[in-house]
C-alpha cells in the first residue's frame, strides 16, 4: 500500500435546516415590539425587570402578564472579546460580547458591542442599541449595542402602550412564528478503514472488513467488531448484489431532497456480508417493493465517481427469486 493510500481521508460537513417554531404570547409581544423599536420588559413577582421577557415567572411559575417598557440605551456589566467571529454572528468583524443593563431593567441582556479592540469597552461604559435597516420582528432587529454618551434615562420602565404588546399575557395577535437557520459545520475524518471503503468506491468495488474471531464481515467497515471488540484486519470485497431486509418508502418531501417521492429507502444485505447497507430502490414501483427482494447496485457514470457512496446511484431488482426468509431473518 503507498501512503496515498494509507492516508485517512476527511471531508467538510454541512449539516442544515429551517427551524420553525411558534413564539406564544410572551416571546411573540416582545418580537412585535422591536419590528416597532420597543423594548419590552417582564416585570416578576420580586420586582426584577427583565429584558427579553421570561416566558413565566422563576418564582411563582405563573405566567408572565407585566410587561413595561425599557430604553434602548444601557450600561455595560461584563464583557469579553471575539477576536474571529464565526458565521452567523452579529458582526463579521472583531467585537465584544457585552452584557447590558437597559436603563428601566434590573438584569442584562445578552449582545454585540460593535467596537474595534477590547481598549474601545470596559464595564460601566455607555451604549444603546443600533437597530436594523429593516425590522421584521426578530432578535435580529437589534443590529448590535454601539457606545454613546448619552446619560442615563430617566423614566424608565414605563408601562406597555405599543399596540403591538399583548399585555394581556394570553394568545392574540402577537403570536408570530419564526424561522431560524441552523447551522453545523465540521469536517468529517474517516477512520483507515472507512477510507479504504470510500477508495474502494472509488474503484467501482465495495469493500468491508472481516473480525478474525467471529468471522462476521462489516460494510461500511469499522474498526473493531462490536460483537468481540477485536480489531477487524482482513479487507473483503463484497458482491453487488445483495437481498433487501427492511425498507420505508419516503412520501413527505424535504427541503434538499433529490429524489422525487415515493421512493424507497431500504437496508440492502450485500451477500457475503454480516450488516445490512443503506441505500435507495429504484426502477420498480414503490408498492411493490418487498422484504426479501433481491436487488443489485447500479452505478453512475465513472465520469461522475469521486469517494463517496454516491457512486452508487441506486439498487434495483435483479429479476431472481426472492431469498427464503430464513436468509436474513436475523438482520432485520
Amino acid at each position: 500500500m503507498t501512503p496515498s493510500q494509507n492516508r485517512t481521508l476527511s471531508s467538510p460537513v454541512r449539516v442544515s435546516f429551517d427551524y420553525t417554531r411558534s413564539t406564544g404570547p410572551v416571546l411573540g409581544s416582545y418580537l412585535s415590539g422591536l419590528s416597532e423599536r420597543t423594548l419590552l420588559a417582564g416585570r416578576t413577582s420580586d420586582g426584577r425587570v427583565i429584558t427579553p421577557p421570561l416566558e413565566y415567572d422563576p418564582t411563582t411559575y405563573q405566567a408572565t402578564t407585566d410587561f413595561v417598557e425599557v430604553a434602548a440605551t444601557g450600561t455595560v456589566t461584563s464583557w469579553v472579546w471575539c477576536p474571529e467571529p464565526v458565521e452567523g454572528q452579529p458582526l463579521d468583524r472583531p467585537f465584544a460580547w457585552v452584557l447590558v443593563t437597559l436603563d428601566g431593567a434590573t438584569e442584562p441582556m445578552l449582545h454585540a458591542l460593535d467596537v474595534t479592540s477590547p481598549e474601545q469597552v470596559h464595564i460601566g461604559q455607555r451604549v444603546r442599541v443600533r437597530w436594523a435597516a429593516e425590522l421584521t420582528g426578530a432578535i435580529t432587529d437589534i443590529a448590535c449595542f454601539e457606545v454613546t454618551d448619552e446619560p442615563k434615562s430617566a423614566g424608565w420602565p414605563r408601562p406597555a402602550t405599543s399596540p403591538a404588546i399583548n399585555t394581556s399575557g394570553l394568545p392574540g395577535e402577537a403570536t408570530p412564528k419564526v424561522v431560524t437557520p441552523v447551522n453545523l459545520n465540521y469536517t468529517y475524518a474517516a477512520s483507515p478503514e472507512e477510507s479504504a471503503f470510500f477508495r474502494g468506491l472509488a474503484d467501482g468495488r465495495i469493500v468491508g472488513q472481516r473480525c478474525p474471531a467471529c468471522n462476521k464481515v462489516y460494510v461500511p467497515p469499522r474498526g473493531a467488531c462490536p460483537t468481540d471488540g477485536v480489531p477487524t484486519a482482513e479487507e473483503v470485497e463484497l458482491s453487488q448484489s445483495g437481498t433487501v431486509t427492511t425498507y420505508c418508502i419516503v412520501n413527505v418531501p424535504f427541503m434538499g431532497q433529490k429524489i422525487k417521492p415515493p421512493y424507497v429507502s431500504a437496508y440492502i444485505l450485500l451477500d457475503g456480508a454480516d450488516i445490512a447497507l443503506q441505500h435507495i430502490i429504484q426502477e420498480i414501483p414503490a408498492d411493490e417493493v418487498r422484504m426479501g427482494m433481491r436487488v443489485e447496485a447500479v452505478w453512475k457514470p465513472r465520469e461522475e465517481w469521486g469517494t463517496t457512496i454516491e457512486n452508487i446511484d441506486y439498487f434495483r431488482p435483479t429479476g431472481e427469486p426472492d431469498a427464503d426468509y430464513d436468509s436474513y431473518k436475523h438482520h432485520l
